[in-house]
């Protein structure tokens, strides 16, 4: 998911994707803790989505703070 995109999305849409993102990463986790996890690159590129959600709901939170 690129940053641009989640820049488009409210903070309560941000937080309902960082709770998926937060799902789908704790399933591949049990995945690959059973060894059916077949490619490892995918739990790392939800860790990455995870950063990026919640870098934009602090830039946000940052935003309405000063304003």
């Amino acid at each position: 998911m690129k940053a641009s995109e989640l820049r488009t999305k409210s903070p309560e849409e941000l937080r309902q994707e960082l709770h998926s993102l937060l799902k789908a990463r704790f399933s591949l986790r049990m995945q690959k803790a059973t060894q059916q996890l077949s490619n490892t690159s995918q739990l790392g590129k939800v860790r990455r989505d995870i950063a990026r959600v919640r870098t934009l709901l602090a830039e946000k939170s940052r935003g309405q703070g000063e304003a």
